[in-house]
């Protein structure tokens, strides 16, 4: 695709995470990859064939619905205290998950799981800006839609980020983590415990996932 391609003592630890953390950050609250393709109808003798064959292949396969935001840049570089990120185009940070696959590519967070880390969806032609167009591919998610994978990772961005640059979604589970440039995990910045997700949208009246069930 020619386009897409951290015990002291206590007091210490609490320094020593507020040094590292981006503002505000809270600590306690903190399939197979495919370019989607038309196959080609053999040609055939018949008109009436042709005209079948026609009829059967997906208009605009590539083209995401309309409603559906898409991830439209990659920015791979360094930033203070975390070191190597990927963000989008708006400057969120993308994290990976321990319970997907890279080989071959597969994302396993879907329904509660996406609405709190939506996936980056693409239309198969993101920009990228330090990061390898041999690093970045798409996977086919569950609805049809296609999400970025950079080595071979599906790529997420964190609702319990408020602003860009945050990474408040640095090990929540002990599952997610900021991603590098080239798919692999970023280990820096790592809290003193495992954060809890933030509740789904869809949880009305739960802060946190104690309270929603969500355990992602």
């Amino acid at each position: 695709m020619a386009q897409m391609k951290r015990t002291v003592i206590v007091a210490s630890a609490m320094v020593a995470l507020t040094a590292c953390a981006p503002a505000g950050y809270d600590g306690a609250n903190s399939s197979a990859a495919e370019p989607v393709a038309v196959a080609a109808a053999e040609p055939s003798a018949s008109v009436e064939a042709e005209a079948s064959a026609s009829a059967e292949a997906p208009a605009a396969a590539d083209a995401p619905p309309a409603n559906v935001d898409l991830t439209e840049k990659l920015v791979g570089k360094t930033v203070a205290r975390m070191g190597k990120v990927v963000t989008d185009q708006d400057g969120w940070i993308l994290y990976r998950f321990d319970k997907d696959t890279a080989d071959p590519p597969s994302s396993n967070c879907v329904d509660k799981c996406a609405e709190v880390w939506p996936p980056a969806l693409t239309d198969g032609n993101p920009q990228l800006t330090g990061v390898s167009d041999d690093k970045v591919s798409s996977v086919t998610r569950q609805d049809g839609t296609r999400q970025i994978t950079i080595g071979g990772w599906p790529v997420y961005r964190y609702i319990g980020d408020k602003k860009p640059g945050q990474w408040k979604g640095q090990a929540v589970g002990g599952t997610w983590f900021v991603v590098q440039p080239d798919g692999k995990k970023n280990l820096e910045c790592l809290p003193t415990s495992t954060p809890k997700p933030v509740a789904p949208p869809s949880d009305s009246g739960a802060n946190d996932a104690g309270g929603s069930g969500y355990s992602y």
